[in-house]
């Protein structure tokens, strides 16, 4: 990767220590999720986290009052209003009948997939990548069904669009935000717009050529044919168009109190908690809750559980403090945000590498990290939670992405990415 040499040599000749369990029991998660569909073996991603989770929990890893601690509220009901919205938003028709406007112009699947990927992208910026892989993910499959298109593509569209786009904003997605607090920006959208906009978008456009070289055959498919979708519940619909225009006008307001007031600022859990009370007060609200991704907040509650006894065992830590002093150069914070990212989620890490850069600390350094430990995401299905709320919500359907097929596309795009950002910052 980008890391320098002296890095290299300090991890290749430093002295060698046995993985901590915690670490073993997750790369052990890693290796099951990349075999989950072989052969016989059908398991699903949550089981699999879910099992580690109790793995640490019986050997003593963690303690139940530690695990307990460890899972984060805000992001549960944030999920939990979120997924709300979506299922709504689904269930009513009102989505398939916005989408259909919004792709209405595409005349074959070139157009498709750029619209797709810079859509989704761009408005992951503002309405956080997790949201728009809950909303998306039923989306992107209609598009497959009505134009006869791959899932596997309109999923990789998907997922890639949301995690690539989340990076030019303070908000796209959880580690930024801890950026633009932690690093004491004075104007953070602008300076992440400044610095990370251009190269985001030429990001996406890698997106499309990688996936049109994987996909040639779906690419000269014929011209798209549109037909006008119909709204199958106008009631719960006039709900789901309640909810989303709270959601967009919280937003608004969230962005310009962390732009000019940030001690006024509020969690983004109540943003979508008050976004879905139309839908908690529709007729339909025991059916929409019922029928909410629960098998994703179950993977959720798991991955803070594992995540955190391998934060306690300090493995990354002791890895951080063995490194030598470069680790504010802007080639060593990408590939140590890309490659540890994967460890201990995107997350802890940036909670982890921000004090360990020392002070002060430029610009440049902190759109590295943020631009590192995003496109984390595009390398493993693990790297990002936005993928596994995809994969999740399209296993529902019938329809995944396996483990092999998402890092054999997803290498060669984090490594042009990291390029990109590297060249630009």
């Amino acid at each position: 990767m980008l890391v320098s040499s002296m890095a290299i040599d300090s991890i290749i000749f430093s002295p060698v220590y046995f993985p901590d369990p915690s670490v073993l029991i997750l790369l052990g998660v890693f290796v099951l999720t990349a075999l989950r569909q072989v052969g016989s073996l059908r398991l699903q991603i949550w089981q699999i986290m879910t099992s580690g989770a109790i793995l640490v929990l019986l050997l003593g890893e963690i303690s139940p009052q530690e695990a307990i601690q460890a899972i984060n509220i805000d992001v549960l009901i944030f999920l939990f209003g979120a997924f709300c919205v979506g299922e709504a938003l689904n269930r009513s028709g009102y989505l398939a009948w916005f989408g259909n406007r919004l792709v209405s112009r595409a005349k074959d699947t070139d157009q498709l997939v750029l619209l797709v990927l810079f859509s989704t992208g761009i408005l992951s910026a503002f309405l956080m990548n997790d949201t728009l892989a809950i909303m998306g993910t039923p989306l992107v499959l209609g598009f497959s069904r009505k134009y006869n298109i791959s899932p596997k593509l309109m999923l990789f569209s998907l997922a890639f669009g949301v995690t690539t786009g989340s990076v030019m904003s303070p908000i796209g997605n959880p580690q930024n935000l801890l950026i633009a607090i932690g690093g004491n920006l004075e104007t953070p959208f602008v300076t992440f717009l400044q610095s990370l906009a251009l190269p985001t978008l030429l990001c996406l456009l890698v997106a499309y050529a990688v996936l049109k070289l994987f996909f040639r055959e779906e690419f000269g498919k014929s011209t798209l044919i549109h037909s006008e979708e119909v709204i199958t519940d106008p009631e719960l619909a006039s709900a789901s168009k309640m909810a989303l225009s709270l959601l967009l006008a919280l937003i608004a307001c969230k962005i310009l109190l962390v732009e000019f007031l940030p001690s006024w600022d509020f969690n983004l859990s109540w943003i979508a908690l008050l976004s879905a009370l139309p839908v908690l007060l529709s007729r339909r609200r025991l059916e929409i809750v019922r029928n909410i991704d629960w098998a994703t907040l179950v993977f959720f509650v798991s991955m803070f559980v594992l995540m955190q006894s391998v934060w306690t065992s300090g493995t990354c830590q002791e890895l951080l403090a063995r490194m030598p002093p470069q680790l504010g150069s802007v080639s060593t914070i990408l590939a140590l945000s890309i490659g540890l990212s994967q460890l201990i989620s995107n997350v802890p890490f940036v909670a982890l590498y921000l004090p360990a850069m020392g002070s002060p600390v430029s610009q440049g350094q902190l759109m590295a990290l943020a631009a590192g430990s995003t496109i984390a995401g595009n390398l493993l299905i693990l790297g990002a939670a936005s993928n596994v709320i995809i994969i999740q919500n399209a296993e529902k359907e019938g329809k995944t992405i396996s483990f092999t097929e998402f890092s054999r596309i997803g290498a060669l795009i984090t490594i042009l990415d990291a390029i990109i950002y590297f060249i630009f910052l």
